[in-house]
């Protein structure tokens, strides 16, 4: 059996692992099941590619994209790892082909989506596997599919429990990005992974500069944003609508930009080719709908701006993940708008729903609206709302740089959270207004809420105020919605208590939600193509990217997967004139020191 550290250094071309990598890896290989959350960009799939290449048989990864699956494959290829995959975009010639190669063990790992991997036939090819060279372990990639509250739900995940019944000696490692504690829970409940060890890293992207403006002509703030900070670089614009994804790209496009729309009502053909577009150019920027993303492995996104609201805190985490997953500065930048949250409003309340879904549905989305009214640290606010702590002043988002105007809300906080005590701790933001405004409705009758001290305190502000005051306070943590119990209310008592007690003041964003602010200031995080203010470096760099780019075109794979650029940048600040100090650069394994040493060599002897 080959050393984990081994196949770290001579097949990924890496001296170190990262967080609890080297952990997980262990525990796999050991046999043992696995629960593994980590932010897109921290090195998920090393956590089964490598225990598929030590341990006896073949790694089966499930994969709910095409795309993933082709990307992933391409970049093992250029490993020098035996890696395919079967899904529908491969004639009858060529499934055979790979499942011949499958049953004669000349694998490493094969990709499946998880309609291929529940069908009879395939679940039969797996029980011979297993009989003769053996199956490494399943990976359930993207897990948070399995869960009915979260936004990529896949109903085919909830029967993977096969894998479990049907192959109980296969160690199964569940993959996700984004799961708060009810996703989270779900996903151990469905794929029975009651006795898995959970491995939770950090969900803080601290490379990603977080901004929130109010919308002041979306497009135009967008374009200040792309002139001053990403003229040349690959990004994202995310829309709410297949039409305002239309609209934006031909509006960018008739600007000079190199843009193109992504959503579920373009064809098969024009969404591939303009993914393919997107992955293998440099410079491109994707317009999409929620359509284009999951998957995505393109390292090198500098930015994700969303110009419409996105419909809840886990969907906007997912959405701004895909940018500097190379660990390189990268932005993501959101407007929006008063109108935002009436569309997104009505689409839950006209949608065809259960009621519970419809509350959960809202209580996402205030919980979106209070981070971006809040006056915290962006980063803070996150890893908040996934249970995680976070110390603040991260100097790398809007609200830590440029402060904001706020108001003294100490007393308007104290009534709002003594409401929440009053009534219970067990009632939604829409029945707590209703007290404090005085509102004789059926349910506050029902209750006798109209008796306690609260009712009426607050007829003073308006509905609207109210809200925001609340989402405040949930976005700051005196307060925590319980998704499972409807939305409901309830202190955080060593937070909120001081606050009651008059021992702590309360500042909330001014006019929050309702006041026009500018774009965010230029050179907030400035993360575009990178420059040098030395033209020969300049060169240099040019160079090691149009090598890149030629070798990529060569093989029709996109260049990030010869090199990602964080290993170009290390090749400029070592500049290699050997194989020997060649092989010693992060990212260069045994095969690329092989097929791309000399010739990325030659960049520095030609500059020398």
């Amino acid at each position: 059996m080959q050393s984990i550290r081994g196949v770290l250094r001579d097949v990924f071309g890496f001296d170190q692992f990262r967080g609890a990598q080297e952990s997980i890896v262990e525990h796999i290989v050991a046999g043992g099941d696995a629960l593994v959350l980590m932010p897109t960009g921290a090195g998920k799939s090393l956590c089964y590619q490598i225990p598929s290449l030590v341990r006896k048989g073949v790694g089966v990864v499930i994969s709910p994209l095409i795309a993933l699956m082709q990307d992933q494959v391409d970049a093992l290829t250029q490993l020098g790892v035996k890696a395919s995959f079967l899904n529908s975009s491969l004639d009858a010639q060529a499934s055979r082909s790979v499942t011949q190669q499958l049953l004669a063990g000349a694998l490493d790992l094969i990709y499946v989506a998880p309609e291929r991997l529940l069908s009879p036939s395939f679940l039969e090819i797996l029980e011979r596997l297993n009989s003769s060279s053996g199956i490494a372990l399943f990976a359930i990639d993207e897990a948070h599919c399995v869960s009915q509250w979260g936004h990529d739900f896949r109903p085919e995940y909830r029967q993977l429990t096969v894998l479990q019944e049907r192959f109980p000696g296969v160690p199964r490692v569940a993959l996700t990005a984004t799961a708060d504690a009810p996703t989270r829970a779900e996903i151990v409940e469905r794929l029975s992974l009651e006795f898995a060890e959970q491995f939770v890293s950090s969900f803080d992207r601290p490379n990603i500069c977080y901004r929130v403006a109010q919308k002041d002509g979306a497009k135009q703030q967008l374009e200040h944003f792309l002139e001053t900070e990403h003229a040349n670089d690959s990004g994202i614009v995310y829309c709410l609508s297949r039409k305002s994804v239309e609209e934006t790209a031909e509006w960018l496009k008739s600007r000079g930009w190199d843009a193109m729309p992504y959503h579920a009502g373009l064809s098969n053909e024009i969404r591939n080719t303009n993914q393919r577009r997107f992955l293998r150019e440099e410079g491109v920027i994707m317009v999409a709908t929620v359509a284009f993303g999951m998957g995505i492995d393109k390292p090198n996104v500098r930015f994700v701006a969303h110009l419409d609201l996105p419909k809840s805190m886990e969907g906007y985490y997912q959405e701004t993940g895909r940018a500097g997953r190379d660990g390189l500065a990268a932005n993501a930048f959101m407007v929006y708008g008063f109108g935002d949250v009436v569309n997104l409003r009505k689409m839950v309340d006209s949608g065809e729903a259960s009621e519970d879904r419809k509350r959960v549905e809202r209580q996402k989305l205030n919980a979106l609206l209070g981070f971006c009214e809040s006056t915290t640290c962006r980063h803070q606010g996150i890893l908040r709302y996934f249970g995680e702590s976070h110390p603040g002043g991260c100097a790398n988002c809007d609200n830590c740089l440029e402060p904001v105007e706020t108001w003294d809300a100490t007393i308007e906080a104290q009534k709002a959270l003594s409401c929440v005590y009053r009534t219970g701790q067990r009632f939604g933001v829409t029945h707590l207004i209703d007290v404090l405004l005085g509102k004789l409705t059926p349910s506050i009758t029902q209750f006798q809420h109209d008796k306690v001290s609260t009712f009426g305190i607050g007829a003073d502000l308006t509905q609207a105020q109210w809200s925001s005051i609340y989402r405040q306070l949930v976005a700051g943590g005196y307060l925590q919605a319980d998704i499972a119990l409807y939305g409901g209310l309830t202190l955080v008592d060593e937070v909120a208590r001081p606050v009651l007690k008059g021992e702590q003041v309360v500042w909330m964003r001014k006019d929050a939600g309702y006041v026009k602010s500018k774009v965010a200031k230029s050179g907030l995080n400035k993360v575009s193509a990178r420059s040098f203010e030395d033209p020969t470096e300049e060169a240099l760099w040019q160079k090691l990217k149009a090598k890149r780019s030629k070798l990529a075109k060569e093989q029709g794979v996109a260049p990030y997967l010869i090199f990602h650029d964080s290993t170009l940048q290390e090749m400029m600040q070592t500049q290699p004139k050997n194989l020997e100090q060649f092989k010693g650069i992060s990212g260069v394994g045994q095969t690329k020191l092989e097929r791309y040493g000399e010739q990325f060599i030659s960049v520095f002897w030609e500059n020398a």
